[in-house]
């Protein structure tokens, strides 16, 4: 077994300005980062807002509720950890709660050929080692 192999999948690295997206996660809810000064909300976390430049951010917890905005198929693991999953979908999703916010993330627990672009889709959570990722699932009952 190589080394590679061993590590299992890659787990997230906090840092200052992300530490409250994976404690969110970790508690089960999508937190998302917005600007005190003018309420915008951006991902992902940034030193400044986008909008304003402002530095007084803080986060909103997300709905987790979203559209997929485009998906693509993964037929190849680049990482022998992942060779049990594919095929998986990569996905970008819009949230419904956050204009502008567009998060790129698996689709899990879903056949990733049916997933289209416009279905509804919804925050799970992922643990990882010490970690939690939030993933998407389809929402039963289709597009949104």
């Amino acid at each position: 077994m190589t080394d590679d192999e061993q590590l299992g999948k890659p787990e997230p690295i906090s840092n200052a300005y992300t530490a409250f997206y994976w404690e969110g996660a970790a508690a089960g809810e999508l937190r998302v980062q917005c600007c005190a000064a003018c309420e915008h909300r951006q991902f992902p976390p940034n030193v400044l807002c986008e909008k304003c430049q402002s530095a007084d951010l803080t986060h909103v917890v997300s709905s987790g509720t979203g559209t997929i905005y485009a998906k693509t198929v993964m037929h190849q693991a680049f990482h022998p950890a992942f060779a049990d999953s594919v095929p998986f979908a990569l996905v970008l999703v819009d949230l419904d709660d956050s204009p502008g916010v567009r998060i790129e993330t698996n689709l899990v627990d879903s056949d990733p050929s049916a997933a289209q672009i416009g279905d509804a889709v919804h925050a799970v959570f992922e643990k990882r080692g010490d970690s939690v990722l939030p993933q998407f699932t389809l929402t039963k009952g289709g597009a949104a």
